[in-house]
């Protein structure tokens, strides 16, 4: 029976091309693309989406990261312990405390029952199952070693859900800092400022010139000029987010970020050690190294790595080793790209790459210390600044009326 086949492979000059074609076997779809002049590299079948009201979607709302640990680590448990997969996934889907969860995993087990693979199960709820984790219980399937990379597979989303949240820290603080800074001193500028003018042009005179500053600031704020700011600020998200929608766009934006002088040393660490921990995860449960790169630029989260590992698994489809085409991307240290020539020439690659991601781990967890120690000081002196440089000026006149009554 005729199925849709999912392809990527290489043209006679090198270039990198994919799509999907409807053939009876995977012979048949390499056999096609030879006579195309594609040497194929990857063919898989694509799984069927089941048609109608589901049309191939999880139902219901989000499924958190944190449900699909504790799903993977009890699952783990009863397949250890001997429990069929389909009873297994019947107890847990009536069992955890996620709907949303509970409904897919019914629909998975009924999948499982009618003769589907428990891989190719999870792959029609793409939403709630990553490729990650798909591919990773595919290869646990193949090798007998089910409930070994269900534990792999939830130590490895605890640890992507620590790096999260420490990146997600560094970012808020100093992000809600600031906005409590300018909405002080934009309540002073539109409502307390206005006030103090009007006291003084009562007064007459020549008014010092700290004061005219902040009152012409005041009047520019209160006025037009708050509008057009607001106007001008509204437009440059919009702007972000439109950009960020296009693949170009994508990319401008993660190169403009991993050159910030702060907090670009701190994603270029982080994107590191989510590439050699999902490498290393992926390779250590026996996915293929080009599958496992694939996967792994997929899941990088930013742009310019993404393209930066594909370059390094289109030399490793052409029989390179890892370490000469990490180098030529520049964005991998060269302390990773040594460790990981060590890891190949030893055969402990998964091993080494382990390694590496929990000392960039632990330098993560640095950057976002010192980053926070920094942040706070010159915060603080920021609004500290501001505001009594705004104080002062209002009180200067006063201080002169006072000196003209002496």
């Amino acid at each position: 029976m005729p199925a849709t086949y999912q392809w990527s492979g290489k043209t006679t000059k090198g270039a990198i091309t994919s799509g999907e074609m409807v053939a009876g076997t995977k012979d048949e779809v390499i056999a096609q693309l030879r006579r195309k002049n594609i040497t194929a590299t990857i063919v898989s079948e694509k799984a069927a989406t089941k048609k109608g009201l589901l049309g191939g979607l999880s139902l219901g709302g989000k499924v958190s990261d944190k449900d699909i640990v504790v799903f993977t680590r009890q699952f783990s448990t009863m397949i250890d312990a001997g429990l069929p997969l389909v009873q297994g996934l019947e107890i847990l889907s009536e069992q955890v405390e996620n709907k949303t969860l509970a409904k897919n995993l019914t629909v998975i087990k009924a999948d499982v029952e009618g003769g589907s693979t428990y891989a190719d199960a999870l792959r029609k709820h793409p939403k709630i199952f990553s490729e990650l984790y798909v591919n990773m219980v595919a290869a646990g399937e193949a090798g007998g070693i089910l409930d070994t990379i269900l534990n792999r597979l939830a130590a490895y989303i605890e640890k992507a859900m620590k790096l999260k949240k420490k990146v997600k820290g560094a970012m808020i603080y100093p992000a809600v800092v600031t906005s409590v800074a300018v909405l002080v001193i934009a309540v002073i500028m539109i409502f307390v400022i206005p006030t103090f003018t009007q006291m003084f042009a009562s007064l007459g005179g020549t008014l010092p010139l700290p004061t005219r500053i902040v009152v012409s600031m005041s009047n520019f704020i209160a006025g037009i000029g708050g509008i057009i700011v607001a106007g001008l600020i509204v437009a440059m998200i919009v702007a972000i987010v439109q950009v960020r929608k296009t693949e170009p766009g994508k990319k401008v934006i993660d190169s403009i970020l991993l050159k910030l002088p702060i907090f670009g040393i701190l994603l270029r660490k982080v994107g590191v050690a989510k590439f050699t921990r999902t490498l290393g995860t992926l390779i250590s449960s026996g996915v293929p190294i080009l599958d496992g790169l694939e996967i792994t630029a997929k899941t990088a989260g930013n742009k310019v790595i993404e393209y930066a590992i594909m370059e390094v698994r289109q030399a490793v489809s052409e029989g390179k080793t890892l370490e000469e085409p990490l180098a030529k991307t520049k964005v991998f240290p060269p302390m990773v790209t040594h460790m990981i020539a060590v890891g190949e020439s030893t055969g402990a690659l998964d091993s080494m790459l382990s390694k590496i991601a929990d000392f960039y781990d632990d330098e993560v967890d640095n950057a976002v210390a010192n980053l926070t120690a920094m942040m706070e000081p010159l915060l603080m002196v920021f609004l500290g600044g501001a505001i009594g440089f705004i104080v002062v000026a209002m009180y200067l006149p006063i201080f002169k009326m006072i000196t003209l009554i002496k």
